[in-house]
């Protein structure tokens, strides 16, 4: 008579931010780091959003803006997936973000849930009645698509991740395109784009680069803008806490990107009757300089759209990044599809899309 073996159960446990990347207990946090760069690969078709446990290890210790608890979900002792919230430490926050990741050789095998009802249960002891999260996808996968309630762009609607979190009670509420410059090309459009766009803004703005750490003069400044991200970047239906940002706040940015191993190069646009930084962009890399450069930030304030400050700030900064980080050989951003105009001048640059991420939110009741 034979006799069946059950597998072991899947359980769930808190993962500790380590001191190191030596440090003993720094396993779990190393699995979240490579599980997550290895569903990037396997769902985006590429590694140009590839992290490297330092990058995520200085972000998650300073815990001062966010607070950022994770969970591993294991079985046998072999870490499965992982999930990280990050929820912010606004006064007035009502959402909680998350990336939930298992390896794919192991999806479907009870993990994600599980991760998930851990989120859920963070947001609900935290008074969060929303919740939110990013799935990665290829162009051109064949088969019906979703798109989202903005009704710009689209995804594909019967691939795992979309399927996950239809299941779970989610909605799509934006589709963002991931695109990239290659950066071994020529560069005489992007120089002769810089040289219009500045004539038609005219000296009422004056360009402005630097590397970080944000030079003193300009601290508070960069502060408003990048408070403004949060309020005037194109979101779709999802919750974005308002964030503020001070002069101090910068200091703990800067200090903990430095942390990350990051570079970290800005090229802004400053008004200046007024003083006030109007437009600014960022590119950054981890101490892999060979790897894909990330375009973080890129806004123009509402005020003073329509005099091609976008187009400064990006074309500068691809110029001046071409000097600083010359081994890196391509860019990599995100844009929501609604966002035309932002668009519209990285397909005139240069940038080609390379996958689409799907923007979810779910309602819980508390």
């Amino acid at each position: 008579m034979s006799s069946l073996t059950e597998a072991p159960a899947i359980t769930v446990r808190p993962i500790v931010v380590p001191d190191s990347l030596d440090a003993a207990d720094a396993g779990p946090f190393l699995e979240l780091v490579r599980i997550g760069n290895a569903v990037c690969l396997h769902d985006a078709g590429h590694d140009y959003l590839r992290e490297e446990p330092e990058e995520m290890l200085g972000f998650m210790q300073d815990q001062s803006d966010w607070t950022q608890p994770a969970f591993a979900a294991e079985r046998g002792g072999v870490i499965l997936g992982a999930v990280r919230m990050m929820i912010s430490n606004e006064p007035d926050a009502q959402a909680l973000e998350f990336d939930l990741m298992v390896d794919p050789p192991v999806r479907g095998q009870g993990a994600e849930e599980l991760l998930l009802a851990e989120v859920e249960r963070e947001a609900r002891d935290r008074g969060l009645a929303i919740i939110q999260t990013w799935t990665l996808h290829r162009p051109g996968t064949p088969g019906r698509k979703l798109a989202p309630s903005t009704g710009w762009g689209e995804i594909p609607a019967d691939d795992g991740p979309t399927l996950f979190a239809l299941a779970n009670g989610f909605s799509l509420e934006q589709v963002e395109r991931n695109s990239v410059f290659d950066l071994t090309g020529d560069f005489s459009l992007v120089e002769r784009m810089l040289g219009e766009a500045r004539e038609i803004a005219g000296d009422e703005y004056r360009l402005i680069t630097w590397t970080a750490p944000t030079p003193p003069e300009h601290r508070d400044g960069f502060a408003e803008v990048l408070a403004r991200m949060s309020t005037d970047a194109p979101s779709g239906g999802m919750v974005v806490d308002e964030q503020h940002w001070d002069a101090a706040r910068v200091e703990r940015r800067d200090a903990r990107q430095r942390a990350q191993g990051l570079t970290v190069s800005v090229a802004a646009v400053q008004h200046v009757p007024t003083g006030a930084i109007a437009a600014y962009n960022e590119l950054v890399i981890s101490e892999d300089h060979s790897g894909a450069t990330q375009q973080y930030g890129t806004l123009v304030l509402k005020e003073h759209r329509g005099r091609r400050l976008g187009t400064i700030v990006k074309c500068a900064n691809l110029l001046r990044w071409r000097e600083v980080m010359p081994g890196s050989p391509r860019v990599s951003t995100f844009n929501a599809e609604e966002n035309r105009h932002m668009l519209d001048i990285n397909e005139a640059i240069g940038f080609v899309p390379a996958s689409y991420a799907g923007a979810w939110k779910k309602t819980l009741v508390l």
